[in-house]
């Protein structure tokens, strides 16, 4: 079995180090991320594992802050008559006691750099090019290892990553990337790892095996939080509440229900995070709109009545589940839904413990409160934007995903898919009602329907 490649991050200080390898490990807790300067004082190890095996190990360094000095300095240590090359250089410099006293932190990262394969020069692109930059480069490349210049910060505004690019060229560096730790693209990391294996042959075979499985991680991962979406909607969806239909009880259940759901969308998007390896704190489910609620006409759909129809075995309600003179009205029910009440009193005990408590309320003038359509849309387009989010956003990222509403002409357009439809018609597919039956085939094939739906709008 082939060792790990080594490679060490290293560049000047607050340039982002620490940050690229937070998000290359996806490990937010991977060191200290700060705007301080010099916030990394010692070097510090990650391992990067494809089925058990060690593929890649990553050093974040400290940050080199007197490349100027430094270099001046071992321009100066050949002795008369010789001509040291620049690993020999730097093995007398590391020998000599300014690496313990002056340039302490320098002679770390050049320790580390020696004994890697290669090193990732880490630029924060929104600086100009400066001499210590140049300066830093022309003490790294006397390590003798390649090095892979990789252009953090390129997402936000006013970078100078043209200025940088046309810089390392200058300098013989042609093979770069630009990866921001904070938002990297979708591909970065395919094409850092595919650079890499530009500048280091033999590491071809293990990098490749570490982009293909990143892309397996990252297809399991949307698929997943598909999952997780199609469940917080199908929960939604069947979700109900019954009430007396007096005004002051209607608005304390609308109440409830609002929070109910609320609370169910927060789950969803801390489900979301973990999936992603992200902090609870990274995004917060905000305010949904308080609307009137939806009234329970369900009972009356046509999944519904298709339901009645295989239970009772035709009659009244079979013909029913045609679409045939059944309606609710907001303040009773009509003749033929009485109607539909006779064929279930003659449908036997099975179809009344389903369906006929529910029917005995309406007789009553109970009211069904469910979830509005328009929220069910609101929940779909937010949690999907959380996971497109979720899925541009780098571990180093310190700022709070805001989960804020769409445009309510966006939101309130477009046809529900198929599956919440159904779902109005079975309240026992709701974790939020009680005596919720979860595992039915029936729920687990439109919890499938509605997350392959939800994968290929993402």
């Amino acid at each position: 079995m082939n060792p790990p490649l080594k490679l060490a991050v290293v560049g000047h200080t607050n340039v982002g180090k620490t940050s690229l390898l937070r998000t290359l490990t996806r490990d937010i807790g991977f060191g200290e991320v700060s705007p301080r300067a010099s916030t990394t004082r010692h070097v510090e190890g990650a391992r990067l594992s494809v089925d058990g095996q060690a593929l890649l190990e990553l050093y974040d360094t400290p940050g080199l802050e007197d490349a100027i000095a430094l270099l001046d300095y071992l321009e100066r240590l050949d002795c008369p008559g010789e001509r040291l090359d620049g690993p020999a250089r730097l093995a007398r410099f590391l020998d000599g006691s300014e690496a313990r006293q002056r340039f302490e932190q320098e002679a770390k990262v050049l320790r580390q750099l020696l004994a890697s394969d290669a090193g990732l020069y880490v630029i924060d692109a929104r600086e100009p090019v400066l001499a210590k930059y140049r300066d830093e480069l022309a003490v790294l490349a006397m390590a003798g290892r390649p090095l892979l210049p990789v252009l953090n910060f390129v997402a936000a505004g006013r970078h100078r990553e043209d200025d940088w690019r046309e810089a390392l060229a200058r300098l013989g560096l042609h093979a770069r990337v630009a990866f921001d730790s904070v938002a990297p693209p979708l591909d970065g990391e395919r094409r850092l790892y595919e650079s890499l294996a530009l500048l280091l042959e033999k590491a071809r075979a293990p990098l490749q095996r570490l982009i293909d499985d990143h892309e397996r991680q990252r297809q399991a991962r949307r698929h997943s939080g598909a999952r997780l979406i199609a469940e917080l909607l199908l929960d939604c969806a069947a979700c109900r509440r019954g009430v007396a239909a007096q005004p002051t009880l209607v608005q304390g259940a609308i109440r409830e229900l609002h929070e109910a759901v609320r609370q169910r969308e927060q789950r969803c998007v801390e489900a979301l995070l973990r999936l992603y390896a992200f902090r609870p704190q990274d995004a917060q489910a905000g305010e949904l709109p308080l609307l009137d609620g939806r009234w329970g006409d369900d009972l009356f759909n046509p999944e519904t009545l298709r339901q009645l129809g295989l239970k009772v075995g035709g009659g009244m309600a079979a013909g029913a589940a045609t679409g045939v003179g059944i309606d609710l009205l907001v303040g009773g029910i009509t003749l033929g839904a009485a109607a539909v009440l006779g064929a279930l009193l003659g449908g036997g005990a099975q179809t009344l413990r389903g369906y006929g408590a529910r029917l005995k309320g309406k007789l009553k003038g109970q009211r069904e409160l469910s979830v509005d359509d328009a929220v069910l849309r609101l929940l779909a387009l937010r949690q999907q934007l959380l996971l497109q989010a979720l899925e541009a956003r780098g571990h180093a990222a310190l700022d709070a995903i805001e989960l804020a509403a769409p445009q309510e002409a966006l939101w309130r357009q477009g046809k529900l898919p198929d599956a919440l439809h159904r779902a109005r018609a079975h309240p026992e597919w709701s974790a939020l009602n009680p005596g919720a039956r979860l595992q039915q085939p029936e729920r687990q094939e439109q919890l499938d329907a509605l997350s392959a739906t939800l994968t290929s709008t993402t």
